[in-house]
């Protein structure tokens, strides 16, 4: 099964220069924990809930006068539209992330998730490998 027939299309996207709070309230209305960060279509970084508590909230810096461009990650791991699904449960296990924005030619066309993984029968396990290695490996961290 190719990552096409699973990721989220459409998916909310904010810029560079928008503020730690406007991304956190796209998270909000969305029930997402991340948002792709785009200069038009092209994918230029993503923007977790995460990094906002830690980039942002936890020093004390102003949401609503961060730009998401100084907490977001840049050049994040993606996928194409015909990766295989195994092949991108592999991929966001070794890289350790939750989530795989989708880009075709530069341009955002989506985002898929471990979730997304799981909801199909034969990834199920796959998925749940993916989340305890990511889970494994940031324990060991500490």
């Amino acid at each position: 099964m190719k990552i096409r027939d699973l990721m989220t299309a459409n998916v909310s996207c904010c810029t560079p220069q928008a503020t730690c709070e406007d991304a956190a309230k796209m998270m909000q209305q969305e029930n997402v924990g991340a948002i792709p960060v785009t200069e038009g279509k092209k994918l230029v970084g993503i923007v977790t809930d995460r990094d906002i508590v830690v980039n942002c909230v936890a020093k004390g810096t102003h949401c609503a006068q961060t730009s998401v461009s100084s907490v977001m990650t840049r050049n994040p791991v993606t996928c194409s539209p015909e990766t295989d699904a195994h092949e991108a449960t592999h991929l966001m296990a070794s890289e350790q992330i939750r989530r795989l924005p989708v880009v075709e030619n530069g341009n955002i066309v989506g985002i898929c998730s471990l979730g997304d993984l799981a909801v199909v029968d034969i990834h199920v396990n796959e998925a749940g490998e993916a989340l305890s290695g990511i889970s494994e490996q940031t324990h060991q961290v500490h």
